[in-house]
């Protein structure tokens, strides 16, 4: 993964808070997700500018942990939203 790589979220998904998870329809496939607290930080880091590299600067800015954690969680993360269809990287 190359995080200079923008993310876009197609037309047919949309994301909703409801409590404290984020939930995240795919009207092609009509799959719910949820997404936890951690989670639905990424997504909404993601939907306001869409850079890799941004989100792993302010997850980095926000919490106490080593470089190499923060980008191998954003790695598997993304890897499932683009396995899911709920974005493309590109």
């Amino acid at each position: 993964m190359n995080f200079t790589d923008k993310v876009t979220i197609p037309s047919t998904v949309f994301a909703q808070v409801v409590d404290d998870e984020m939930v995240i329809l795919d009207t092609e496939s009509e799959n719910y997700f949820g997404l936890d607290t951690i989670g639905r930080e990424m997504w909404q880091i993601l939907v306001e500018n869409g850079s890799l590299e941004n989100l792993k600067t302010t997850m980095l800015e926000k919490y106490e942990v080593k470089e190499s954690v923060i980008k191998h969680d954003i790695e598997v993360f993304i890897d499932t939203l683009v396995k899911n269809r709920l974005i493309t990287i590109g």
